[in-house]
C-alpha cells in the first residue's frame, strides 16, 4: 500500500507539499508514467516557478487567489476561501510552457500534469464557466466540478475534476475501473488529492475533531492491489489498476477530492467498467432525490 497512498508530508519536495509523477519529481514511482500533481502551500507574496517541461498542466486554486503567468503573460484567478465554496477559476498552460504562481495574500493551490507532446492554447476557465454535475442521488449524491474534461477543455492527454461529497455519503461509486484499453473501456492512472473538513452547523468538539474520510481500491485481475486508506487534507492515493471505489466521506465531515486522469491509449475519454458486483446500485437511485445540501457554494 505504501507505493499508492501518500499521506500529507510524505510526497513533500522543496518548497511543495505534493509533487508526484511530474517532470521534475524526484520521487519515483515504479510503473506510473501518465499523471502528476504538485500542491504548494503559498505565504502572503511568496511564488512557485515550474520551468518549461514537456508536460500540460492546470492550475487549480484550492484556496485564495493567484496570478498565473504563463510565457510573461498574467492571468488572475479568484480562487475561493476553501475547496468546499463552489467552483474556482482555473488555468490550463498547454504543454512546453514556463509557468510562475504567485499569491499577494496566501493559499493553496494545486497543480495537475501529464506528459505530452500537443500543443493547445493557453486557457482560463472562469468559475462560473464551469460545468457543475450533481451526481448520483440519496447517500450516493456528489458535486462534480467538470472542468478539465474533454466536454470542457481541449487538451492533449489527461482529465481533471474535482469532487465534493457531503458528510455521511459515498462517492466514485459504484466501484469502477478503466485499466484497459478495450470496447467500453480506456485505460487511465488516476491520482486522488483529499481534502477534509467538519461539515458546516454540527454542533460538538470541533476544535479537537479529526476530519476524516476513506478510499478503498480493489484487484481487478491478476495484479495486486489492496487499498482501504484513511484519508484527510493534503493526502494523495494513486489508483494505477483496479477497481476503486467508495471514497467515503465519515458522517460529521464533508470530503474533497481532485481527480488527475491520463493513459497511453488513443482516445482522451472516460469509459467505465462498474464491479459486477455492485453496479446495479445505479438502479436504485432512479426515483430518489439528489442530497438537499447539494450544490456547495451556491
Amino acid at each position: 500500500m505504501a507505493d499508492w497512498v501518500y499521506p500529507l508530508g510524505s510526497a513533500a519536495q522543496g518548497c511543495w507539499d505534493v509533487s508526484l509523477g511530474t517532470m521534475d519529481s524526484t520521487l519515483t514511482i515504479d510503473g506510473w508514467a501518465h499523471t502528476g500533481l504538485k500542491v504548494a502551500t503559498l505565504a502572503a507574496a511568496a511564488a512557485v516557478e515550474l520551468p518549461v517541461a514537456g508536460e500540460e498542466r492546470i492550475v487549480v486554486p484550492l484556496s485564495g487567489a493567484f496570478t498565473v503567468t504563463v510565457d510573461g503573460e498574467k492571468y488572475e484567478l479568484a480562487g475561493r476561501p476553501s475547496v468546499f465554496g463552489g467552483p474556482t477559476d482555473v488555468l490550463y498552460s498547454g504543454t512546453n510552457r514556463a509557468v510562475t504562481i504567485a499569491s499577494s495574500d496566501g493559499g493553496r493551490v494545486a497543480v495537475a500534469t501529464a506528459p505530452a507532446k500537443v500543443q493547445y492554447p493557453t486557457r482560463l476557465i472562469r468559475a462560473e464557466e464551469t460545468p457543475m454535475e450533481l451526481r448520483g442521488a440519496g447517500n450516493c449524491s456528489r458535486q462534480v466540478h467538470n472542468f478539465g474534461t474533454p466536454a470542457a477543455l481541449e487538451a492533449d492527454r489527461f482529465i481533471v475534476c474535482e469532487v465534493i461529497t457531503p458528510a455521511g455519503n459515498w462517492s466514485s461509486y459504484p466501484p469502477h475501473k478503466h485499466d484497459e484499453e478495450k470496447d467500453g473501456e480506456t485505460r487511465l492512472e488516476e491520482i486522488y488529492y483529499f481534502e477534509t473538513r467538519v461539515a458546516p452547523g454540527l454542533a460538538g468538539p470541533a476544535r479537537t475533531a479529526d476530519p476524516v474520510g476513506y478510499q478503498r481500491v480493489y484487484a481487478s485481475d491478476e495484479r495486486p492491489i489492496d487499498v482501504a486508506a484513511e484519508v484527510r487534507t493534503g493526502d494523495v492515493v494513486l489508483v494505477p489498476y483496479g477497481w476503486h471505489g467508495p471514497a467515503m466521506a465519515a458522517p460529521g465531515y464533508d470530503l474533497y477530492y481532485l481527480n488527475v486522469m491520463a493513459g497511453p491509449g488513443r482516445v482522451r475519454d472516460w469509459l467505465i467498467s462498474d464491479d459486477p458486483h455492485h453496479g446495479w446500485v445505479r438502479q436504485t437511485w432512479e426515483g430518489q432525490d439528489v442530497d438537499p445540501r447539494l450544490p456547495f457554494g451556491a
